[in-house]
């Protein structure tokens, strides 16, 4: 069995230090937000992969029925003899493309979590002993320069990761891909699409309350990790549609005038009732806009799949 490689790109302190300036900056904004990777320590991962199996949540069921339907399809298209995932946890998804890449010889799963990408390497040689796995512990937001690996590359992006960023930060995001890829290498990308409102709240708003669950635990990390003294039933939890963004925001809503302390960034929050911070934003797609977005990216769309539902889309497109 090949033996598995990980290099590690950000320095051992830089997640702690990132969720320092990101509260620091996030909690002192009118109005106040937090980035939603800070949800995902190990009590947030299981919540997400709980959120993934609940009747409401359909973008991970919908995604997986286009991968189980058309991976043959892209791999026939990109003949990827190197697979990069950004974000890539568990690579549990990934599996599906894997398998159908008859022609690969390197996957490159890229990630902040050096335990998840352990495990998911050490799990995916089990499968495919043949496989050449080097895991980067790196944000794929700071900018990536890949090691060298066989063309043509496959450069995946899944889960509708994409809707988390802002408008400007998609338009960089999508720049540094075209800039990790040589012409004739293809970004899979999966993004959620627009749908009626009901669904869409529904999908961050679960009757189980999961989702607040998940919401509010970005509050137990900054108690945690910062020394923190919120309590996190001092809020609610709330998810709502903007028709003129077109993307779900979640928010923590107050329930009560209240300060909270974090000493490790020597910041003291005051909330009225009522005040939200906004913990994210879930933008979704429609087919032209991704298209548009690729292009000024120097991307070209080729191919755009859809659930049998058209709930949610990968696409594949080539650098030029």
């Amino acid at each position: 069995m090949s033996p598995l490689t990980i290099t590690r790109t950000l320095p051992v302190d830089a997640t702690a230090a990132a969720l320092r300036a990101d509260v620091a900056d996030g909690l002192s904004r009118t109005p106040k937000q937090l980035p939603p990777k800070w949800f995902y320590d190990a009590r947030g991962s299981e919540l997400f992969e709980e959120i993934t199996r609940l009747p409401e949540y359909y973008p991970t069921r919908a995604e997986r029925e286009i991968l189980l339907t058309r991976s043959a399809h892209v791999a026939a298209a990109t003949g990827a003899r190197t697979l990069v995932e950004l974000g890539s946890g568990s690579s549990d998804k990934t599996r599906h493309l894997i398998g159908a890449l008859t022609g690969l010889h390197t996957y490159l799963p890229i990630d902040v979590s050096e335990s998840a990408l352990t495990a998911a390497g050490e799990a995916l040689l089990a499968e495919h002993p043949a496989l050449t796995v080097h895991a980067l512990v790196a944000d794929f937001q700071q900018g990536i320069a890949l090691p060298t690996t066989p063309g043509p590359r496959l450069l995946a992006f899944l889960g509708g990761t994409l809707g988390n960023l802002l408008p400007e930060e998609r338009a960089a995001f999508l720049r540094s891909v075209h800039a990790m890829l040589a012409p004739g290498d293809a970004l899979l990308l999966g993004t959620d699409l627009v749908k009626d409102e009901s669904t869409l709240v529904t999908a961050y708003d679960d009757a189980q309350g999961v989702t607040a669950a998940f919401n509010k635990n970005v509050l137990h990390v900054i108690n945690r990790e910062l020394d923190g003294d919120f309590d996190p039933e001092d809020f609610d939890h709330v998810a709502l549609w903007n028709a003129e963004q077109e993307w779900i925001e979640m928010r923590l809503r107050a329930r009560t005038d209240l300060t909270a302390k974090i000493p490790a960034v020597d910041l003291a929050v005051s909330f009225t009732q009522g005040e939200e911070v906004r913990t994210e934003v879930s933008a979704k797609f429609r087919e032209d806009g991704v298209r548009a977005e690729l292009a000024a990216a120097g991307l070209v769309l080729s191919q755009w799949w859809t659930d049998s539902a058209e709930r949610f889309a990968l696409s594949l497109s080539f650098r030029v």
